[in-house]
């Protein structure tokens, strides 16, 4: 039998970027792309783990697969945590990614704050529909706000954010170094000890 994990979403550059991490698990990694007739899951929570838990929940009752979802974003320090949950709708939901980071500039530029510390934060849920399961897993990576978009690697605020340690953004760095480093990266590579664990070995 084919064991299955539906990755919760239909954002490309996600969906290459989780099945970067996971591509050696013994399974199988489906998108939301795969399940047209799923309805779209309200992220109502006020949290990271709230939202990530709400979808994961919402599309293995969907779809009986076991899913994995997770909700992300950026905290900016001189900002209150801004844009943080709202990450992906900062701007309204028919805003760009450009216009997103635009605003974000331009709320930093008027904050006068020079540090522009902010770190991005990742939850994982996988949740199994059939036996009520689900598990949380957390990311982080710690940076700052450059002082304009550089590179055309990666999505959302990558262009913007330079992590500890290094003096190229996101869209800037390699695949490969931001597969070590990045949020989603830790919260996977937390996670794959439990997925390892149901999916190790094939029934």
């Amino acid at each position: 039998m084919t064991r299955e994990l539906l990755i919760a979403t239909r954002n490309r550059g996600k969906v290459k970027e989780v099945q970067s991490l996971l591509g050696a698990l013994p399974l199988r990694l489906r998108s939301l792309a795969e399940f047209p007739a799923t309805s779209e899951v309200e992220e109502t929570g006020a949290t990271f783990a709230e939202n990530a838990a709400i979808k994961a929940r919402a599309y293995a009752a969907q779809t009986g697969c076991w899913t994995l979802a997770d909700d992300s974003g950026l905290e900016v320090e001189a900002l209150n945590g801004a844009p943080g949950v709202y990450s992906a709708r900062y701007g309204g939901p028919d805003a760009t990614d450009a216009e997103r980071v635009e605003l974000l500039l331009e709320a930093l530029s008027r904050s006068g704050d020079t540090s522009r510390r902010a770190r991005f934060v990742s939850v994982i849920a996988v949740a199994d529909y059939s036996s009520d399961l689900l598990e949380l897993f957390t990311g982080t990576c710690e940076g700052r706000i450059a002082h304009e978009a550089r590179g055309t690697g990666g999505f959302g605020y990558d262009p913007v954010f330079v992590p500890a340690g290094y003096e190229q953004s996101f869209g800037e760095l390699p695949p490969e170094v931001k597969q070590q480093i990045s949020h989603r990266a830790r919260a996977l590579q937390a996670a794959v000890p439990f997925l390892l664990k149901h999916f190790g070995t094939q029934a």
